[in-house]
C-alpha cells in the first residue's frame, strides 16, 4: 500500500496567508501567502514523503448545499483580496510539482476530497487528510487519518495525526458520529445554526445515551437537562437538515489524481516570476538544477 496525501487547498491556502508577513513583489503584487504555500508543500514531502498526493480547492459555491440552505456560508466576510490574488499563483506552484489540482464549478472541495478519499481507500491505499476542518473527522477510520497543522497563533503545537481515537478524543465522540453532533451544535463558520445553548459536550453525552440523532428525536422526553425537550421536540426539520449539510459526499467524480514528474523549468520560471531570490536556490538543489 502507498500512501496518499489529500490536501484540503483552501484551508492551507488561508493558513499560509495568515502565518506569513505582508510581502510584496517589486510590483506590490502580494506574495506572503505564496512563500507560506512553497514551503507547506516542500515540509508536507519531506516529512511524509507521500508516494501521491492531490490538491483540492473550491471553485465558486456549492449549489448541493445552498439547494439545502440558502444562506449556507452567507455571513462569511469575503476572502481578503491579497489571498485571492495569490490562489491561481498557488495553484501554479502545486502544477509545477506535478501535484494535480482539483476543482469542480459548484462542488465544494470537501466532496470531491471526501470522494477521492473513499476511492482510494476501497482499491486498497492509506490516505491522510491534511486539513483542520474538523468535517473531515467524520471520514476517519482504517487507512483513512487526518493530519492537522497546527493553528497559526500557535505553530508550536506542531503537526497531530489523527485516527479514530483521536477523533474520539477531541470530539467526544467516534467519527461515525461527526455529522450527528455538528448537526446538534451547528456550526457557525458554515452559518449552520444548531440548537440553543447545545455545545460539544451536551451533544456526544446524548449521542452516547441515544446513538443518533433519529433515536434522539423520538426520544426527546427522555432527554436531560429537561429544559432542552421543548426544543428536541420540535427540532426535527432541523436536524435532518443540518444533517444533509454536514454529512460529506463519497459519490462525486474526481479525475486523474495520479502525480505526475515535476516540471522542474516551470518551478523555477515561477519562483523567479514572484522573486523568490531565496527559494530558488533551494528549488534548484530539490529538483537536480
Amino acid at each position: 500500500m502507498s500512501t496518499w496525501l489529500l490536501l484540503d487547498g483552501n484551508n492551507l491556502a488561508y493558513r499560509a496567508f495568515y502565518g506569513m508577513p505582508e510581502l510584496t513583489r517589486g510590483d506590490g503584487f502580494p506574495t506572503g501567502a505564496l512563500h507560506g504555500w512553497v514551503r507547506t508543500l516542500w515540509m508536507l514531502q519531506d516529512q511524509e514523503a507521500p508516494a501521491q498526493c492531490a490538491v483540492f480547492f473550491d471553485l465558486g459555491a456549492s449549489m448541493r448545499h445552498e439547494a439545502i440552505h440558502a444562506e449556507y456560508k452567507a455571513q462569511r466576510k469575503a476572502m481578503p483580496e491579497a489571498l485571492f490574488q495569490q490562489l491561481e499563483p498557488m495553484k501554479r506552484w502545486a502544477r509545477a510539482l506535478g501535484v494535480p489540482v482539483i476543482e469542480e464549478a459548484g462542488v465544494e472541495a470537501d466532496d470531491l476530497l471526501a470522494s477521492a478519499a473513499a476511492r482510494l481507500v476501497e482499491r486498497g491505499e492509506d490516505v491522510f487528510i491534511v486539513s483542520a476542518d474538523k468535517d473531515f473527522g467524520q471520514l476517519v477510520r482504517e487507512h483513512l487519518g487526518q493530519l492537522v497543522p497546527p493553528p497559526t497563533a500557535n505553530p508550536k503545537l506542531g503537526w497531530r495525526r489523527l485516527d479514530a481515537a483521536g477523533v474520539k478524543e477531541k470530539f467526544g465522540v467516534p467519527p461515525a458520529q461527526i455529522p450527528a453532533l455538528l448537526a446538534l451544535t451547528g456550526d457557525t463558520s458554515d452559518n449552520i445554526p444548531g440548537l440553543d445553548g447545545v455545545g460539544y459536550k451536551t451533544a456526544a453525552k446524548w449521542l452516547g445515551e441515544f446513538g443518533d440523532v433519529e433515536t434522539l428525536l423520538r426520544r426527546w422526553d427522555w432527554v436531560k437537562p429537561e429544559r432542552f425537550r421543548p426544543q428536541l421536540r420540535d427540532a426535527g426539520e432541523l436536524l435532518k437538515k443540518n444533517l444533509d449539510l454536514v454529512t460529506l459526499r463519497t459519490d462525486y467524480e474526481c479525475g486523474a489524481l495520479k502525480m505526475t514528474p515535476p516540471d522542474a523549468k516551470a518551478a523555477i520560471a515561477f519562483l523567479e516570476e514572484m522573486e523568490m531570490k531565496r527559494t530558488v536556490e533551494e528549488a534548484r538543489k530539490r529538483l537536480g538544477m
